[in-house]
């Protein structure tokens, strides 16, 4: 009956229209039914529409199980029959798919649709499968017309269905050749497809035919080899070294990777940390240790991948870059990892964690971090390690790591690890500051008759002295400590360098303190600096404040000597219950900063950033009168580049400016002074000029206006009186900083390129022009170097410049830009700094680090003084040009 219907079905729709299903193909792909079970088929799928489409009227509403013709018919056939019925069905999809690009009749939608329903309802049915079966179905996946083959494999066939029925079937008999050779067809044919969107899938599917290969060998090793996916260094590594592990500690990574690649999400459950701790356990600590430091430490020194995929969708198909340091395939099992890392507390581990977090935050060409997902699990790890290790390095990495998102991201775990214990995020990062077991800045470590000592020296800055017990220095490293205590020597090296880094960054952390008005309980400033085995080094080098009170008067002393000592060179002995302040020069009067700063050039104390000699910033007659804003640095041409990272590095937010902007042609800079309540604000304005509209990239040069100060409470600008002296003086030095450091005036190749014609007249008054606080202060240090210098006979400081006498002829070079004029008619002379030159400033006291125009300017200085011996054709041209 069912076989007449749809034969009568199919003739009355050839007589009422000639626009058949199969008439929309060519000729020599036409499908045909040849069979009497084959029309019966279609025909089951037509009466199935028919009926839906008289009981309903949306085909949505089709469910196939309530069909009178499935109940009677198809629920009732063999399994081998339906089977068949399954490839017919595939067969139909694969034909919608072909015709659908061509015009699509209402009724051909239908018919597609009830088709879908029929096979997706009958797929999830019981039924068993024997090896012709499993191969026709899977032909009938691999063989099908649809160009887009992704979204059919992934989207609209139950593949991962069939494989699990397989896998069932045959977990204990042997696949035939001909399964074996169709599986591996299937696998391939995954693989092959390059599109980001589908990893998990891919791998989950491939995972999945692995284990029915597995399971029917009926091999002894119960856990199926697992390795490290996709193609990259860390696989390439990774893989080899898996292979030669012991075959007990091999089975136990297997396991571990396994578990890894199936993790997903922005957080570890609590269930996947259980089970990787069990994982661990049976390993070993030490043993995962070892393997996963050496495959993070090889990690860092990756390069970046340059990947192009092929993204496909339904309309077109368009490539993409894609930049990597990991391939996203190993992706999610790298991060897992570090999150497996929580089970492991090490402060090896946790440093080299940070390591990571840096790296893979690190900028591309083409986009931002080349690895943001595992940055963050980074950053997740350090966070919620035990103790405060993970703290320390997300307080160091918060001071190196530049992107907006990651900073935010640091910022709330550090915030909530305060809460957590109790400290404010200041007082907290106080306390993580690792020691490193130094005593008073050195730590020594035996190795048989020799004394390896390690030793601060400065901030960034650290030196390994080797001894004989008998005290007697070695110029070199005792070769039999490199052969016979490598281990040990390479930990030693590793360690000299945390220092180095520590020290950087917490010198970096102290001169930022200033914006967060911290106050310490001598208790406290003794625990956490004046006693401390690494940051005493550093406090001993600085102007603190000491107060019976909060209101008291102050008393002003730095450690020298092994005595607390003032301006005055008076003994202090600070009380027991006194609050501890760091010294500023701009609530201090000039007599006092005059005496500190020549206390600390008499007794040549080298601080680790700049504090006696730090710039200050006062309120001026024009910014009372203009109450709300200073229009100090405005009108300022910047590179935008530049600018940017020198804002981030002090800790301001900035987003680049661009085409991509629609037309916005102003942003903020901007940064918060919790401890204030305020937050300070940089006007930036685009450069419209036909050398800046550049489509691709961000604009390369910024205009700058005015400076505001904002409450965070309600968002209304500050009056600038109102604004304490020290969080506006810090503001305005930073900025005073960006356009110091950011400003075409700075570029010696400006002038001589002509740069933009509209701003040139910019960079001549820039480069030649009166001299900022910072220069200022260069000004003063110039003129207390130069008469302890060689050239001192030819050099003097006139104005704002650096005048030297030549042989040839004159220069004077500008100590704001480092620019140089040439007398007797002010001729440019185009110098470009060799980055590798000689530091003339290394063997002077300079009373702070960190201002390196003041070696530029030296090095010029000793280069013009020996004119006569330039070597150089493009600076010798310049010089004899007359013109």
């Amino acid at each position: 009956m069912g076989i007449a219907i749809g034969i009568g079905l199919i003739i009355l729709r050839y007589l009422l229209t000639a626009d058949g299903i199969f008439n929309h193909y060519p000729e020599p792909e036409v499908t045909v039914f040849k069979t009497s079970e084959e029309i019966a088929f279609e025909g089951v799928i037509n009466d199935t529409e028919h009926e839906n489409k008289i009981t309903k009227e949306s085909i949505d509403y089709l469910v196939i199980s309530e069909s009178s013709y499935y109940q009677n018919e198809v629920a009732k056939w063999d399994d081998r029959k339906k089977v068949r019925f399954l490839v017919c069905c595939i067969e139909k999809i694969d034909a919608y798919f072909k015709v659908k690009e061509r015009h699509v009749t209402h009724f051909e939608a239908r018919l597609y649709q009830t088709t879908v329903l029929y096979f997706n309802h009958l797929f999830k049915t019981e039924f068993q499968l024997d090896n012709a079966d499993a191969i026709k179905l899977i032909d009938a996946f691999l063989n099908h017309r649809s160009r887009k083959y992704h979204f059919i494999i992934f989207e609209e066939w139950p593949i991962a269905t069939l494989l699990k029925k397989i896998e069932n079937q045959y977990a204990d008999k042997p696949l035939s050749g001909g399964l074996q050779d169709v599986l591996n067809k299937l696998k391939n044919k995954i693989n092959e497809i390059d599109n980001s969107y589908y990893i998990k899938t891919q791998y989950k599917l491939t995972d999945k035919i692995d284990t029915i290969f597995l399971k029917s060998t009926n091999t002894k090793l119960e856990i199926r080899p697992t390795k490290f996916i996709g193609k990259d260094g860390f696989s390439d590594y990774a893989n080899p070294q898996l292979e030669m592990f012991p075959i007990e500690e091999r089975v136990i990574w297997y396991q571990i990777i396994a578990s890894a690649q199936r993790v997903s999400g922005t957080k570890p459950s609590q269930r996947f940390l259980k089970e990787s701790k069990n994982l661990i356990d049976t390993l070993g600590d030490n043993q995962f240790k070892l393997r996963i430091v050496d495959w993070f430490s090889n990690a860092i020194k990756f390069k970046d991948l340059t990947l192009r995929e092929t993204y496909i969708n339904r309309d077109s198909r368009s490539p993409d870059i894609s930049i990597d340091m990991i391939c996203s395939r190993n992706t999610d099992a790298v991060k897992a990892l570090i999150w497996m890392c929580l089970n492991i507390q090490d402060t090896k581990m946790t440093a080299l964690i940070a390591k990571v977090a840096e790296r893979c935050y690190k900028k591309s060409s083409y986009k931002g971090a080349v690895a943001p997902t595992i940055a963050n699990a980074c950053i997740y790890t350090l966070a919620n390690t035990q103790g405060l290790n993970g703290i320390s390095e997300l307080s160091r990495l918060k001071l190196r790591i530049k992107q907006n998102n990651a900073q935010k991201i640091i910022e709330n775990y550090l915030t909530e690890a305060a809460v957590e214990h109790g400290y404010s995020v200041s007082e907290m990062e106080d306390f993580a500051v690792p020691d490193f077991e130094l005593i008073k800045g050195k730590k020594e470590i035996i190795f048989k008759d020799y004394i390896a000592e390690l030793k601060i020296t400065g901030a960034g800055k650290s030196e390994m002295n080797w001894y004989k017990h008998d005290g007697k220095i070695q110029k070199t490293v005792p070769s039999f400590i490199k052969e016979g205590f490598a281990d040990e020597y390479t930990a030693l090296k590793e360690t000299k360098k945390q220092l180095d880094q520590t020290t950087t960054t917490q010198s970096d952390r102290m001169d930022r303190l200033f914006r967060d008005d911290r106050k310490w309980s001598f208790n406290n400033f003794v625990g956490c600096y004046f006693s401390h085995g690494l940051m005493s080094v550093l406090t001993k080098k600085i102007i603190w404040n000491f107060s019976e009170t909060t209101q008291g008067n102050n008393q002003s002393a730095i450690f020298l000597k092994g005595q607390w000592t003032t301006s005055e060179n008076e003994i202090l002995l600070p009380a027991p219950n006194c609050i501890v302040t760091l010294w500023h020069p701009a609530v201090q009067s000039v007599t006092e900063v005059q005496k500190w700063r020549e206390f600390i050039s008499t007794h040549e104390i080298l601080q680790p950033f700049k504090q006696a000699y730090r710039e200050v910033y006062l309120l001026t007659d024009a910014e009372i009168n203009t109450r709300t804003y200073s229009n100090r640095m405005a009108s300022h041409i910047l590179k935008q580049q530049q600018f940017n990272t020198l804002a981030k590095s002090r800790g301001w937010k900035y987003s680049l400016m661009g085409y991509y902007d629609y037309g916005n042609h102003n942003e903020l800079a901007k940064i918060n002074l919790p401890a204030f309540n305020m937050r300070a604000e940089y006007w930036i304005d685009q450069i419209k000029s036909e050398n800046n509209n550049t489509y691709s990239i961000s604009w390369d040069y910024i205009g700058t206006d005015q400076v505001r100060f904002v409450n965070n409470a309600n968002g209304q600008t500050i009056n600038l009186i109102d604004v304490p002296a020290i969080p506006f003086s810090e503001i305005l030095r930073d900025v005073d900083l960006f356009v110091g450091a950011a400003s075409v005036g700075n570029d010696p190749n400006w002038n001589d390129s002509q740069g933009e014609p509209r701003v040139r007249d910019y960079w001549q008054s820039y480069s030649f022009g009166n001299l900022s606080a910072i220069a200022r202060n260069r000004k003063d240090i110039l003129t207390k170097l130069l008469p302890r210098l060689k050239i001192a006979k030819v050099a003097e400081i006139r104005d704002n410049y650096v005048v030297v006498r030549g042989s040839r002829r004159t220069y004077k070079i500008h100590i704001g830009s480092t620019n140089i004029l040439m007398e007797p008619n002010d001729q440019y002379l185009c110098i470009v700094q060799d980055r590798s030159a000689k530091n003339f400033t290394n063997n002077l006291f300079v009373p702070f680090e960190g201002d390196e125009s003041v070696s530029m300017i030296l090095s010029k200085a000793f280069l013009l003084a020996d004119d006569i011996n330039i070597t150089d054709s493009t600076i010798n041209t310049q010089i004899d040009w007359r013109g």
